[in-house]
């Protein structure tokens, strides 16, 4: 798996995604790579009482306590019948590491983001689903899903919290642009909530890079390009333009590399932190740590010192 991995978290901006398929009743659904960790055969599971009715509960391969998450009754909002031989994929993402029951694991494809559509809200349920793109990997539709979604429903207070927002205390309004690039509904939401919060007021968001990418062009040969957009806010993994893939572009033009950017994703590991700094990242950091990235936000900004005299 390792092995595997290192090929293309080595490779910089190329906007590849590596896609482990695996299936639940037959239907075929994927995740990134880069979020996965193990694969391995199911295990005995401890229950845990009161937690939500698709964690299963807990087990501990190698002295490390992981929370197991059974995704076809998840999917299903039912109890689902077990079966012989189902496997626990084991990921690492926002510096949690989580086991998902699945039935059978198919393969890996690695494709462009270009080749990832996002669903329309019909299939997707909109803010409420957790279908994060749709894939074709040989020939067969892949139905690639939101897993930070799923968490955060399961376990709101591992997601973005507000009262790290509260806990600044009051602060001034500032018209400073910042654009954001983040696919998930429901994180976008958040984001823009917590930098209202914390005085940020000129936002915009896109839901992918290439959007982004498109609009900074429409705006970049303007005299006072500072004053459309003074910071940008990148997630990693997006349909049709990575982070990484956006950063690249930004950072190898003349006039748009001034523009501060700040990849905040819950990949953040020490491979992508690498790799994010090759491209020309000016901060990376891990989902959810919204505090944290409302203060590097000041700092780039050169707020820090205002918002210092404020809380006083």
């Amino acid at each position: 798996m390792e092995k595997e991995k290192n090929g293309i978290l080595l490779e910089s901006g190329t906007n590849e995604i590596e896609i482990m398929e695996f299936t639940i009743d037959g239907n075929l659904y994927g995740i990134n790579v880069a979020k996965v960790r193990e694969i391995m055969m199911a295990e005995k599971v401890h229950p845990m009482p009161h937690s939500h009715p698709a964690v299963e509960g807990i087990f501990k391969p190698r002295d490390t306590v992981i929370t197991v998450v059974n995704l076809p009754k998840y999917l299903a909002r039912r109890d689902v019948e077990s079966r012989d031989k189902e496997l626990f994929i084991i990921t690492n993402f926002n510096k949690m590491f989580i086991a998902f029951r699945v039935h059978t694991v198919v393969g890996i494809s690695r494709i462009s983001w270009e080749d990832i559509q996002k669903p329309d809200n019909t299939v997707s349920g909109g803010p409420d689903g957790v279908a994060t793109g749709i894939a074709q990997c040989d020939g067969e539709l892949v139905t690639i899903l939101d897993f930070e979604k799923i968490v955060a429903e399961i376990a709101p207070q591992t997601t973005i919290q507000i009262s790290e927002v509260e806990a600044l205390g009051r602060r001034e309004r500032s018209e400073c642009p910042i654009w954001i690039a983040e696919d998930s509904i429901l994180l976008s939401r958040m984001i823009q909530e917590s930098l209202q919060k914390a005085g940020y007021v000129n936002l915009r968001s896109f839901p992918n890079g290439a959007e982004l990418w498109d609009a900074l062009q429409e705006c970049k040969n303007s005299p006072n390009l500072n004053q459309q957009v003074a910071l940008i806010i990148t997630d990693l993994e997006m349909p049709q333009m990575d982070g990484h893939r956006l950063t690249k572009l930004i950072k190898t033009d003349d006039v748009l590399k001034k523009i501060p950017l700040v990849i905040f994703s819950s990949l953040v590991t020490q491979e992508m932190y690498i790799k994010g700094k090759q491209l020309g990242a000016d901060e990376q950091l891990s989902k959810p740590e919204i505090g944290h990235l409302i203060g590097v936000i000041d700092h780039l900004l050169g707020r820090e010192d205002a918002e210092k005299g404020n809380r006083a």
